[in-house]
């Protein structure tokens, strides 16, 4: 459990991840390949699955489908009219439900017109191309005290549990200091049952760490973040990843065994491995990010997936991600002892400001940019 101790650690770690370098990144060779343009401030990508669709977050309060390369005329869904897209908010997150072929349930995240964070269910009541906009159920409000750091990934993962990334809630340095405070849902990864709720309430999973907790929250699986906006689950290696934006200096990655919650991520005692605020600080009980980058490198993570598709069979087992000001794409292949091992730098021109990483139901991997675009991730010709 991450419970700060006692033992001070130097502002200055040994555990940066070092420039890419090791595996010979022409053996690693891509392309993107352009499959849509046009959108509006696109931040995420996902299947349900065995579905040949891509569902394409637009930020002001949308959802697009892209067959190929066809993108949908009309929106799944619009909910611009209660959506506040500003800042870091918008329509940030979607989980398809699990049995969505017979249910019709989909869960998303966003901002409401006061800023503050909703996860809601909504039904494809004819399992078409159009969602009932009105069929909306809410299944958890999370006020926000300021319009950055919201998080916004949702996600189905082991026993298709709902995890959902909440951010700190700003502003600058955390001041309100949700990161080590478990008694508020801000500043966490939340983990709660709603596979057998056809309508609210949700349910608390009982191995949850904080579930007889007497003050800590008992949605918390996780909690010590800045702002995750994006994290994946890797069934195959057995590691949940946590992409945590950083303040000033360093951006990060976390790596997790699936089945251990109730980890420390550090923020704001630590951004990425040094302390924050002081030159020394009390860091025991904290887990470390298995890799990290710092500003002169990027300046926003856009994390990423373990790949598993077809399309590039080089890159199969290797965690890919990218930052929002380099564009660039990186790799590494983590290693049975935790460690975030051959990195690369992947041989591809930047497509740009990158927002998200996205995955399909067959595991292949697109990359979403500020202006407007949707890539796929193929073997180079």
């Amino acid at each position: 459990m991450g419970i700060i101790g006692s033992v001070a650690l130097a502002a200055c770690s040994s555990t940066i991840f070092p420039a890419p370098e090791g595996t010979d990144s022409s053996t690693l060779a891509i392309s993107l390949l352009v499959l849509a343009n046009g959108l509006e401030s696109p931040v995420y990508a996902t299947s349900p699955d065995a579905d040949p669709r891509l569902f394409v977050l637009e930020r002001p309060g949308r959802i697009r489908i892209l067959r190929g390369a066809s993108l949908a005329a009309q929106p799944f869904l619009d909910i611009t009219d209660r959506v506040s897209f500003g800042d870091e908010q918008g329509l940030l997150g979607l989980a398809f439900d699990p049995d969505f072929r017979a249910s019709g349930r989909f869960f998303v995240n966003y901002t409401d017109l006061d800023g503050n964070t909703r996860i809601e269910a909504y039904l494809d009541r004819d399992r078409g191309d159009r969602a009932d906009p009105n069929s909306g159920m809410l299944f958890l409000k999370v006020e926000q005290p300021f319009p950055s750091h919201n998080g916004g990934q949702i996600e189905f993962g082991p026993g298709n549990m709902l995890y959902i990334a909440l951010g700190e809630g700003g502003s600058n340095d955390d001041p309100q200091g949700h990161g080590q405070d478990a008694t508020t849902l801000l500043g966490s990864i939340l983990r709660v049952d709603v596979l057998d709720q056809l309508a609210p309430p949700y349910r608390i999973p009982a191995d949850n760490p904080f579930a007889q907790h007497v003050t800590s929250r008992p949605e918390i699986w996780h909690y010590g973040f800045r702002n995750p906006r994006r994290f994946s689950f890797d069934v195959n290696g057995g590691f949940m990843f946590i992409a945590d934006m950083g303040e000033t200096r360093w951006e990060e990655i976390n790596a997790v065994p699936l089945e251990r919650g109730g980890e420390n991520f550090g923020w704001s005692v630590l951004e990425g491995t040094e302390c924050f605020a002081t030159n020394q600080c009390v860091a025991e009980g904290i887990r470390f990010p298995v890799a990290v980058y710092g500003r002169g490198d990027g300046c926003s993570i856009a994390g990423g997936y373990v790949y598993r598709g077809n399309a590039v069979p080089a890159l199969r087992g290797r965690y890919i991600y990218s930052d929002y000001c380099s564009g660039w794409l990186r790799t590494f292949q983590l290693q049975a002892n935790g460690i975030a091992g051959d990195p690369v730098e992947l041989p591809v021109e930047s497509p740009g400001n990158v927002t998200s990483l996205g995955q399909d139901s067959d595991g292949e991997l697109y990359v979403l940019t500020e202006d407007g675009r949707v890539l796929g991730i193929m073997a180079a010709n």
